[in-house]
């Protein structure tokens, strides 16, 4: 289930029109006033550009055209020219892909796990039908190619026990912010953004997640990751005291506790891009002032063994 980010994205076009910043001026990531989170800058960027025509226009006129009308649907400036800066938007970090097949290429340079990715889907026509955001370690993901020259794995040790808490305390960012009770059922969804006085301490989430070891789920097959996937995100949500399950395909899985969810058919885990000890940060509003990182994430990390099971008529 994908859904919409809550509130009107047009107030940070109003916000950075107002600031008078160009395209190059940097911004904090996670500013509540001018940084766009990735949810609201795709749908901005889908309202502005879906239906746009790029017919005729050579590669390199292409690209300027649509990066014209990208600083107009966000409030910025058009500049007298483009500079060739990596990434070509510096100040919400993000590039501009304008793609007629679904093989990307992102040529001299390697993918950047904080930086934004614009995807623009071209139709047969030459218009523009569709406006996806991604990350870079959401990206890494999807390489099949194994060309990717960096991406981080982990080991997970399974010992005796059916569950481990590796962490028992929140980060020192995170721990003024936790309350040891909150009705998820009321304040909030899954995908919502974190706040201060609405998250679990790691203590908490642990133990409402230890009473989903020995559930059984349906086994799409081992061809179905993602809706394994989906059918455990599913149990995850219930567990923590959320009154729905939703998933929007963004890090981490649920983003209002800042939980990622792996499931586990090998001791091997996939980190993509980012290192759990990363102190980049995330691409969500600042909590308060406080910026939250990479690192502040993946204490709260929950890895799930899944053993296929064959059954017969």
């Amino acid at each position: 289930m994908t859904n919409r980010p809550k509130g009107n994205p047009k107030r940070f076009v109003s916000a950075i029109r107002r600031s008078g910043l160009t395209i190059y001026d940097s911004i904090a990531i996670g500013d509540p006033t001018l940084w766009v989170p990735s949810p609201e800058l795709q749908a901005l960027l889908d309202d502005g550009l879906r239906g746009m025509s790029v017919k005729g226009l050579p590669l390199r006129t292409r690209s300027k055209v649509v990066k014209t009308q990208v600083c107009r649907t966000l409030g910025y400036p058009v500049p007298k020219s483009f500079r060739r800066t990596q990434p070509r938007f510096p100040g919400q970090m993000f590039d501009t892909y304008v793609q007629e097949s679904n093989n990307l290429q992102v040529w001299n340079q390697d993918l950047a796990s904080t930086r934004r990715y614009v995807l623009m889907r071209v139709s047969e026509k030459k218009v523009i039908t569709r406006v996806k955001v991604v990350t870079g370690d959401s990206l890494a993901l999807l390489d099949t190619t194994s060309t990717l020259t960096q991406k981080y794995q982990a080991r997970c040790i399974v010992r005796n026990n059916a569950t481990e808490l590796i962490t028992h305390v929140d980060t020192e960012r995170l721990a003024p912010f936790v309350a040891a009770s909150v009705d998820l059922r009321r304040v909030a969804t899954p995908i919502q953004y974190p706040r201060a006085r609405q998250l679990l301490p790691v203590a908490v989430i642990f133990e409402r997640l230890t009473r989903l070891v020995g559930r059984t789920f349906a086994d799409a097959g081992i061809d179905q990751e993602r809706r394994r996937g989906a059918a455990l995100h599913h149990l995850v949500c219930s567990a923590l005291g959320y009154a729905s399950y939703q998933d929007d395909g963004r890090f981490p899985d649920v983003r209002h506790q800042l939980v990622e969810v792996k499931l586990q058919t090998s001791p091997t885990i996939d980190l993509g891009l980012v290192r759990p000890d990363s102190l980049e940060a995330l691409d969500v509003p600042m909590i308060e002032d406080q910026q939250i990182r990479h690192c502040d994430c993946p204490i709260r990390h929950f890895l799930w063994e899944h053993r296929r099971r064959q059954s017969y008529p």
